[in-house]
């Protein structure tokens, strides 16, 4: 019998998983114009974000006055992200054009109509990382989740008041996203398939 004191606590915790860190990578459909803007600004100008998660339906099939459930469909849920406003509101550009690229304020129109990740597409992958606190710089990862099929939905307003002091403007942004898997380390960006050196294996959710 496992003796639960706080020295085997302490052990198996260790350090825990710190929820301040995390990296995200944040990419734009192919052959997009979406200006000369640093893209790796989303990153660092990321203030809060989360690891993805899904749910699993049930299905309520009755049976001689008992109710048996079974498992049904899986969907995924939203993800949001909350930004930082940069000076020049560049970061916000980039999410407004790619959600004007899909469908145009005025016109109504759609510049990117394919739902898929080509060069006419309006999709493309994000990744989001947690991070261990050690000596690496920035930090080693420990797990990061690949969305797929991603497209922005909504880009919030950002209040505006004469009493808004001591603070920095924000905003969110909403992804949908087809599905996610997961993998142990660092998941190749181009593939989505291939870990980082030292990690051996790769479980898909």
């Amino acid at each position: 019998m496992a003796t639960n004191n706080v020295s085997t606590f302490l052990s198996t915790i260790n350090q825990g998983i710190k929820p301040n860190m995390f990296a995200v990578d944040i990419n734009f459909p192919a052959g997009g114009d979406f200006g000369t803007t640093d893209k790796t600004l989303t990153n660092i100008l990321c203030k809060s974000a989360a690891l993805p998660g899904s749910n699993l339906g049930v299905i309520e099939v009755p049976f001689r006055g008992r109710t048996v459930k079974i498992a049904g469909d899986r969907t995924f849920d939203t993800w949001t992200a909350t930004f930082f406003a940069d000076s020049n509101m560049e970061i916000r550009g980039l999410f407004e054009d790619w959600a004007n690229s899909i469908n145009s304020h005025e016109g109504n129109t759609a510049e990117r109509f394919l739902p898929n990740q080509g060069t006419t597409g309006y999709m493309a992958d994000l990744f989001v990382s947690q991070l261990e606190k050690d000596d690496q710089a920035g930090g080693s990862v420990i797990r990061t989740y690949q969305l797929h099929h991603c497209f922005p939905t909504n880009v919030s307003a950002i209040d505006l008041a004469y009493d808004s002091n001591d603070q920095v403007s924000e905003f969110t942004v909403e992804w949908q996203y087809s599905f996610f898997t997961a993998g142990v380390g660092d998941v190749g960006k181009a593939t989505g398939t291939k870990l980082s050196s030292g990690a051996s294996t790769r479980d898909v959710v």
